[in-house]
C-alpha cells in the first residue's frame, strides 16, 4: 500500500503540486512536512525563517521554525516576526 500524499506547509496556495517531492529536503513540522531545500545543515542548526504571505505581519513577514531540544528532526513552528 503506496503512503498518502502530504501537503508541504509553506506551498503556494495555488501550487499544482502543494505534496513532498522527491530530491526535495523537509523538516516534521508537527505533522505537516517543512521544504528547508537548499539549507545547508550548519544554517538549519538553530532553525528557520521563511518569508510568508499570511503570518502576523502580513506579506513579507516571516514565520520561525525550529527544532525540538529532544528531538531535532521534529520541528515546531516558534512564533512569527516582521
Amino acid at each position: 500500500m503506496s503512503q498518502p500524499r502530504r501537503r508541504v506547509y509553506g506551498s503556494d496556495h495555488d501550487d499544482p503540486y502543494p505534496y513532498a517531492r522527491p530530491g526535495h529536503t523537509y523538516r516534521e513540522l508537527v505533522g505537516d512536512p517543512l521544504d528547508v531545500t537548499g539549507s545547508s545543515e550548519e544554517e538549519l542548526a538553530e532553525g528557520a525563517a521563511l518569508i510568508t504571505e499570511i503570518g502576523q505581519f502580513g506579506p513579507g513577514g516571516r514565520a520561525l521554525y525550529g527544532p525540538r531540544p529532544t528531538n531535532p528532526s521534529l520541528w515546531d513552528w516558534e512564533g512569527d516576526c516582521p
